[in-house]
């Protein structure tokens, strides 16, 4: 799909600087601010966006709406709506290697996760919603003789969408492509962490044919343009993925404004079972690209690993060896198995995360140190914790990094109780060759996704959700579309 002779050729190429997409413009921040962009491959000023703030959400949010409100793309035909999608989709995957090699020059994730979790993933997001666009019906009710009950499905309006770092086009792409499948238009706040290839996907978007406004992309902190759209009073639907703590502060702000509905992917702690039955190669090298791609930065990461007693030391030994053995480094290089973390502020708290969970007395058996300093990135070794407690901090909270822990247990009872044992419920998995057990898991594991002899295995036919603090609400599937519309009832007498 790409080739390390192309990735060098693109590497070096020059970024322009990133400005707002409002109403099918681009345009600096009103106030003329900007952010920096530094690459956490080696530390250098990689380009520049703009420090969007509130009176760019509003301008981006009345655009949003005079195109939803006079029906540019709210009224069209969902046929063409999805003619549309479809066309944004060729165009995401023709462009998909320069997409892939600026965005790990934005946020580090090794390019041969990011060619296909990126661009290629993005692609296929908007050309499923795009088929998708005219084949989602109403319903007629079971009513009396006389009367006819339709439930019509109605798109909310203007929807706000505020994207992660890790994954900015795919998870951007989720939230995109389905609210506008639905009918809506889109004002997008992404990360200032890594903002660069959703600017270049608006562009795109435009490029493509889709009308001025129906899409906006406002850069800036979360503090200003994060803060400003969620408090908007003319946003109808928020959605975001990202940190319980901010998803807490954007529930806030519905509250104080205009009761917007907020949907929330806030991340894991997700627990990877291994019985004693199982492929323990299998296992462990499932479990190792479950925790360590990326760096650990995967909202469904296999941060904890519980292990049958019985083999709880030979699979560590093997988790060990295998971290060990890992290529890190240089994320441009196709050899390399993982990259760097997005930020020095993330690394950091990797780092404070990880002597914390020392001081508490877990056991590190490797890892657990920055690496490459001399690069001037942001690198942190595999780590692995062995015998940690369920009550430890590594256990209970989530770093976002490349560290797991180990527990062993006894039975498939206290494997239950120690993998529903935290406030999360994003993910999860199984090894087990016991197909009654498997099935007993997938039922009793308190998660939205549970992944039986793999880790990782999902599209875009399956809906990604969680429980408990991982949030509410569901991305991709037909489901997907679901946050993005609303019920609406026609009782009409015959």
């Amino acid at each position: 799909m790409i080739t390390q002779e192309q990735i060098d050729a693109l590497r070096g190429v020059a970024v322009k600087a990133g400005q707002c997409l409002i109403d099918g413009a681009a345009v600096s921040s009103v106030m003329g601010a900007q952010l920096e962009v530094i690459s956490p491959l080696d530390g250098s000023l990689l380009t520049t966006i703009a420090a969007g703030d509130r009176q760019d959400i509003d301008s981006a949010v009345a655009a949003a709406r005079r195109a939803f409100d006079d029906g540019r793309w709210s009224r069209i035909a969902p046929a063409a709506r999805g003619r549309m999608l479809q066309r944004i989709g060729d165009a995401i995957a023709a462009e998909a290697q320069a997409l892939a090699v600026m965005g790990v020059r934005d946020n580090g994730t090794e390019i041969s996760m990011a060619i296909k979790a990126e661009p290629m993933s993005a692609a296929g997001t908007f050309r499923y919603y795009g088929e998708l666009c005219d084949k989602q019906y109403g319903e007629v009710a079971p009513t009396a003789p006389g009367t006819l009950g339709m439930v019509l499905h109605a798109p909310v309006g203007v929807v706000g969408a505020i994207a992660p770092w890790n994954f900015p086009l795919m998870i951007g792409a989720w939230k995109i492509a389905a609210a506008l499948a639905a009918g809506n238009s889109v004002v997008v706040k992404p990360s200032e962490v890594a903002s660069l290839s959703l600017l270049r996907l608006g562009e795109i978007c435009h490029e493509a044919g889709l009308p001025d406004g129906v899409l906006n992309i406002v850069t800036g902190t979360g503090i200003d343009a994060g803060a400003a759209l969620g408090r908007h009073m003319d946003v109808d639907v928020l959605t975001f993925t990202g940190s319980g703590g901010v998803g807490r502060r954007l529930m806030e702000y519905a509250a104080q404004s205009n009761l917007k509905r907020v949907y929330l992917e806030l991340g894991g702690k997700s627990p990877l079972v291994v019985f004693d039955d199982s492929d323990l190669e299998a296992a462990a090298k499932t479990a190792v690209g479950a925790i360590f791609r990326n760096s650990g930065q995967v909202c469904v990461a296999a941060s904890r690993l519980l292990v049958s007693r019985n083999i709880h030391a030979e699979f560590t030994n093997r988790v060990v060896a295998m971290a060990e053995n890992m290529p890190l480094g240089d994320p441009l290089d196709l050899g390399t198995a993982a990259g760097a973390i997005a930020s020095e502020a993330q690394m950091n708290n990797i780092l404070g995360a990880v002597d914390l969970a020392q001081s508490e007395g877990a056991e590190l058996r490797t890892g657990g140190k920055r690496i490459h300093a001399e690069t001037g990135g942001y690198y942190i070794a595999p780590t692995v914790f062995d015998n940690v407690t369920q009550t430890s901090s590594a256990v209970q909270k989530e770093i976002f990094g490349p560290v797991v822990t180990v527990q062993p247990f006894d039975t498939e009872d206290e494997a239950v109780a120690l993998a529903n044992g935290t406030d999360y419920g994003l993910s999860s998995g199984v090894f087990t060759r016991d197909i009654s057990r498997a099935h007993r898991m997938v039922e009793r594991l308190r998660a939205g996704l549970v992944h039986v002899n793999t880790y990782g295995g999902v599209d875009n036919t399956v809906p990604l959700g969680g429980v408990g603090q991982s949030g509410n609400g569901h991305d991709k599937s037909p489901h997907g579309m679901d946050k993005f519309r609303n019920l609406k009832t026609a009782w009409i007498q015959l």
